[in-house]
């Protein structure tokens, strides 16, 4: 059985993985994300070339401790107006990010990058969710602020915890907006890399 690989220190990714019954290793990576922003604008390039990244990194990493396994990364950015929304740093960062969005709808968008280790194959691919938020006062932002749901989360929102108080509606994947889209890993794990979830088991 190929062992699973999760590329990633989201909280929210691994518990999508273990809800599902996956079993999986995590493997924590850092890349300067800061100059794939600083050059890339276009929204979908910019979190597949991040996917991208992250798994070519995690792929090294684990080469040269010879494990093997299949390697799954992502990144997730908000996208409004044209303009990219990332994670905040600080919560007057997370407060004018929530303004900005409250009874409007944006884009969610997760790119994903899934590799073989010892296997040059590397399959890129994305997933966009539209996401509309009521219309909350100043108060209630910064209520929501206190929560702490904000921080390292794209938009300084998670719609598995309070979020799910403010948000209208979805159109699209519900699991993409947590930060990783499952019907596309699965497609790709089964098309691509010859495993079906469906056959795998939590250890």
């Amino acid at each position: 059985m190929k062992k699973i690989i999760l590329a990633s220190k989201s909280f929210d990714r691994k518990e999508i993985l273990e809800r599902a019954g996956i079993s999986f290793d995590i493997l924590t990576i850092n890349i300067n994300e800061k100059e794939y922003k600083k050059k890339i604008l276009d929204p979908i390039l910019l979190v597949k070339e991040l996917a991208k990244a992250k798994a070519i990194t995690a792929k090294e990493l684990l080469l040269e401790s010879n494990k093997d396994g299949i390697v799954i990364s992502a990144d997730t950015i908000v996208e409004f107006q044209g303009q990219i929304i990332g994670k905040a740093k600080n919560e007057e960062d997370a407060f004018k990010m929530i303004k900005t969005l409250r009874n409007q709808t944006h884009n969610l968008i997760t790119g994903l990058a899934i590799t073989e280790i010892g296997n040059e194959k590397v399959i890129v691919d994305y997933n966009t969710s539209k996401v509309c938020f009521s219309d909350l006062s100043d108060e209630e932002i910064h209520s929501y602020i206190k929560s702490g749901e904000w921080k390292g989360r794209a938009g300084s929102y998670s719609i598995r915890d309070k979020a799910s108080l403010f948000i209208k509606y979805i159109h699209g994947s519900s699991s993409n907006v947590i930060g990783l889209p499952m019907h596309k890993v699965f497609e790709i794990l089964k098309n691509d890399f010859n495993l079906n979830l469906l056959g795998l088991s939590s250890s």
